[in-house]
């Protein structure tokens, strides 16, 4: 599994090079010579983005809908904001995220989250369409040195000493009741200073011994890119985050084919798919390149 997983990398590498030397720069819209019929929206990471091009571009090629990207819109309260003003239509979102921090509701098992999901954005006029295949989860991450230091392998074993760390996360990680505020309340973690800062920045300063802990996702491909240690959530604080897109109702009333043409993605990208699709944006590549050569593997476009 590991050969063919270096293998799929390679040759996706290979393609992204020759499909980067032809591409132009990437816009915000798909070269519409009118008004759109629909806009999609991604927050500000990588793997949102590159799950918007897919949605849209999957829309584009079923339906022959314009589809304007407004992509890198914000965190989470930006976009969902959005949807419900219908400034935007779609947007790839997680269970998790949905029900625990819009909502503010107990989640539960993987199905339960789904299902609860779409019981409360049905409120709201919306849907949750059929799940990507994975769940990207937050996690917290360390050096290989901090872990064997420390003897760090749980998050209860972090909480011991985290008042003699510091950690970095994303400015809305530090505000969630899903995240940092929920894990000092359940793992009584008290770190020595917990700094706010953008999703990239984290990761070179852990790299560089500047902060000690980083919040992470499970998917992101800085994890693997700087050999980070990600240490096991044994409380089981942080609930599932399945993947898949959220779009109002009014648009799929309207427009039926749009969610047939999303739900081709469910269940065809793994957390490892999806890890390394992160990494190669890491490595310098578009996002929109990378989403559109997974769909051409997976056999849902064409060259």
């Amino acid at each position: 599994m590991k050969q063919k997983s270096i293998l799929f990398t390679a040759i996706v590498l290979v393609m992204l090079l020759v499909l980067g030397a032809c591409s132009v720069p990437q816009s915000t819209q798909s070269n519409l010579s009118g008004p759109a019929d629909l806009t999609i929206a991604s927050k500000n990471f990588t793997e949102n983005i590159i799950l918007a091009h897919m949605m849209a571009d999957l829309i584009e090629d079923r339906t022959g809908l314009k589809v304007k990207r407004t992509l890198n819109l914000g965190g989470s309260s930006i976009t969902w904001k959005a949807l419900l003003n219908n400034d935007v239509q779609l947007y790839p979102d997680y269970t998790g995220t949905i029900v625990a921090n819009y909502y503010q509701e107990e989640t539960g098992t993987a199905e339960e989250t789904l299902q609860r999901t779409r019981e409360l954005i049905s409120q709201d006029g919306l849907e949750f369409l059929e799940p990507f295949g994975f769940s990207n989860s937050y996690a917290l991450a360390v050096t290989p040195e901090t872990a064997q230091k420390y003897n760090l392998k749980t998050f209860s074993d972090l909480a011991k000493v985290s008042h003699k760390m510091e950690l970095g996360a994303e400015f809305d990680f530090l505000d969630r009741p899903d995240t940092y505020p929920g894990l000092q309340e359940l793992y009584n973690m008290d770190f020595k200073r917990a700094k706010g800062m953008d999703r990239g920045i984290k990761y070179r300063l852990i790299a560089q011994n500047d902060i000690d802990v980083a919040s992470a996702l499970t998917t992101d491909g800085q994890v693997k890119m700087y050999d980070l240690v990600l240490l096991e959530d044994d409380k089981q604080f942080f609930p599932p985050y399945d993947a898949g897109a959220v779009i109002r109702s009014d648009l799929l009333e309207k427009h039926p084919e749009v969610g047939s043409a999303i739900n081709e993605l469910a269940g065809q990208i793994s957390e490892q798919d999806m890890q390394e699709m992160n990494a190669l944006v890491d490595e310098g590549y578009r996002e929109d390149i990378v989403a559109r050569e997974f769909l051409i593997k997976r056999g849902l476009l064409e060259k």
